[in-house]
C-alpha cells in the first residue's frame, strides 16, 4: 500500500538558479550540494516520491520528507533551523586559565 502523497514544490527562479550555480561549484559542503540536487530533481520530477528522491540525492526518504514540507510551505532555504535541547555554554571570558601560566 503506497504511503501519503509527497508535497507539491513550486520553486521560485531565483531559489532554482541558485541551485544551479551551488551544484556546479567545487567547493561547498555535501550536504549544501544533496539539498540543491534535491531542489532540481523535485523541480524536473515534482511527482517523484520520497523514497526514490533521497536514493538518487544521498539523503534518507525522512530528510526528503522534511524538506519538501519545508518548502512546500514558501521556506525555500537550506540551512538546518537551529536545534531542540540546552545550548553550549562556553564562555571564553568566564574561563579559569590564568593568563601568567603562559597557556
Amino acid at each position: 500500500m503506497p504511503g501519503p502523497r509527497p508535497a507539491l514544490c513550486t520553486f521560485p527562479e531565483d531559489f532554482l538558479q541558485e541551485a544551479l550555480d551551488t551544484v556546479s561549484r567545487r567547493t561547498v559542503a555535501v550536504q549544501t550540494v544533496q539539498r540543491f540536487r534535491l531542489v532540481l530533481l523535485l523541480h524536473e520530477q515534482p511527482s517523484l516520491g520520497n523514497d526514490e528522491a533521497a536514493e538518487a540525492v544521498g539523503l534518507s526518504a525522512r530528510q526528503v520528507q522534511r524538506w519538501r514540507s519545508r518548502w512546500a510551505t514558501g521556506d525555500f532555504c537550506i540551512e538546518d533551523h537551529s536545534g531542540r535541547g540546552r545550548k553550549a555554554a562556553f564562555s571564553p571570558s568566564g574561563s579559569s586559565v590564568d593568563p601568567s601560566d603562559g597557556l
